[in-house]
């Protein structure tokens, strides 16, 4: 199974399941910042991997989990990726498209393009660090979802 999960940056709430579905955060309580800030790919994406599926690792089960910064255009970036999966041989019940906007929050829309695109770093890192923490348990959500189609196939 492939599970590629997707949000507009691609560096917030999509960063944030793809380390929870990898056992890299807790799933029993809501991390510290510290943890959050742990994750190498939380709060990193650049304007070159806006667009990339990346890979972020294998998890217990074998799947591939990765990430994508699908920015504001998912009508067509992700029928995109179904064509092409298709077309290179995939069976469409091997890759699932997880969509993490349900969970973000003002704090990470704020935070986010605060860091992100402008380049404000130390004022929108902690910003959307905190609103990661608020909106973890919906994260986690989509992750146990995510696990629980993919243990029913």
């Amino acid at each position: 199974m492939n599970v590629i999960y997707h949000c507009v940056g691609g560096t917030h709430s999509s960063a944030i399941a793809a380390a929870i579905h990898l056992g890299i955060l807790p799933k029993d309580r809501k991390p510290d910042k510290t943890e959050i800030l742990s994750i190498p790919y939380f709060d990193t994406l650049t304007k070159k991997g806006q667009g990339k599926i990346i890979f972020r690792g294998k998890d217990s089960s074998n799947n591939n989990v990765f990430t994508l910064s699908r920015q504001f255009v998912p009508q067509l970036v992700l029928p995109a990726i179904n064509d092409t999966w298709g077309l290179a041989g995939g069976r469409q019940e091997d890759l699932l498209l997880i969509d993490t906007m349900p969970s973000v929050n003002l704090l990470m829309k704020i935070g986010g393009f605060s860091s992100r695109r402008l380049s404000f770093t130390s004022f929108g890192r902690p910003i959307v660090t905190q609103g990661t923490i608020k909106a973890y348990k919906d994260i986690l959500k989509i992750v146990e979802d995510t696990c629980k189609s993919i243990n029913k196939n």
